[in-house]
């Protein structure tokens, strides 16, 4: 598999990453044997950039990957995050809630407890998972700046941010990548974001290429999604919001058919387009949607297939938000005194 610098950190990632989240939680059953099985086809098939965080299942994402790892080498990434504040009231998502904490004592915490579950030395792209508007952003900078000093990380990244954010962080220490939501459905950052990375040189590492599943096409109700699926909060999966974003789909079959591959192939393919800059990391716990995923990598998409994908998704065409604002979807600044022993949650 072919690969593309992070930035200009001189840290190398494989053209198409995985996204580790819901092996652990927020997608339904997760089986630890099943995800290492599948992990370890990743690493056969090419794949060396695995992200995660810390609150990925209040760490356990973080120590699955880190069992996985032992028998690696140094040439895979690992990426994780610090800066949201699980509730610690246990794991059932009907309590969930989320605050921001990005003071500096915080993320050396964060930093050592990630590292210990990884079982590494130093993690190779550390992002702030979410900004905290009440610390100036280069005071965030210039900590983590100091973490890749004392060799702990070795690049930095922020995740979901402003172009206005990025140009200052950018500006106290140069950033290696930018990771937000980007798909075939989700556009946004195509107007601000991703030509600011693009010229900035700032790797764009694209989360949920196949919106959620959504782009798979296999979503027809809610009744599809498991009870504790975290979909089902999401106003884009719920009622004639979804039946709106269904009819969406409609047009995409036919060009996928032509060529003969899925729905989900043509999604990824749309978002690979774009490869020296963008790095889409696609999550899956079965090895069979894993393999999909990587021969996408073989569909290069003509010009007209791909302005007829934008005319039948336009930036803003996704009926309903993201997140519910009243399930955690907008994380609460906390104060910096509000350190806790997350790695025994």
């Amino acid at each position: 598999m072919d690969s593309v610098e992070l930035g200009r950190s001189g840290i190398y990632s494989s053209v198409l990453g995985f996204g580790c989240m819901g092996m652990s939680e927020f997608y339904g059953d997760h089986d630890e044997a099943s995800s290492l099985r599948t992990l370890e086809r990743a690493y056969q098939l090419g794949i060396r950039h695995f992200d995660t965080s810390n609150v990925y299942g209040r760490g356990d994402n973080e120590r699955l990957l880190g069992k996985f790892l032992r028998n690696k080498g140094q040439e895979i990434v690992v990426a994780s995050k610090f800066g949201v504040v699980r509730d610690p009231y246990g794991p059932d998502n009907s309590t969930y809630d989320r605050e921001i904490n990005n003071s500096r004592e915080y993320m050396h915490q964060c930093c050592e407890e990630s590292l210990r579950r990884l079982n590494r030395e130093v993690i190779d792209l550390y992002y702030v998972h979410r900004v905290d508007p009440a610390v100036p952003i280069e005071e965030t900078m210039e900590a983590l700046s100091g973490l890749v000093s004392a060799g702990k990380i070795r690049a930095i990244g922020l995740s979901e941010v402003s172009a206005d954010l990025l140009k200052r962080a950018h500006r106290v220490h140069p950033l290696a990548a930018l990771q937000s939501e980007y798909s075939l459905w989700s556009r946004d950052v195509e107007t601000q974001v991703l030509p600011l990375c693009e010229r900035l040189g700032i790797a764009f590492v694209a989360y949920s290429p196949l919106g959620r599943g959504f782009l798979s096409g296999a979503i027809k109700s809610e009744s599809d999604l498991a009870a504790d699926d975290i979909r089902r909060t999401s106003p884009r999966f719920r009622g004639d919001n979804l039946h709106k974003n269904r009819r969406l789909l409609q047009g995409l079959s036919p060009i996928a058919e032509a060529r003969g591959i899925s729905l989900s192939q043509l999604a990824l393919a749309f978002t690979l387009q774009r490869r020296e800059s963008v790095i889409p990391i696609p999550g899956t716990k079965r090895i069979q949607y894993l393999e999909e995923n990587v021969a996408a990598l073989d569909v290069r998409l003509t010009s007209e297939e791909t302005a007829r994908l934008k005319a039948l998704m336009p930036i803003g065409a996704a009926s309903g938000e993201a997140y519910d604002p009243h399930y955690g979807g907008a994380p609460k600044p906390r104060g910096a005194d509000a350190i806790q022993e997350t790695d025994s949650l």
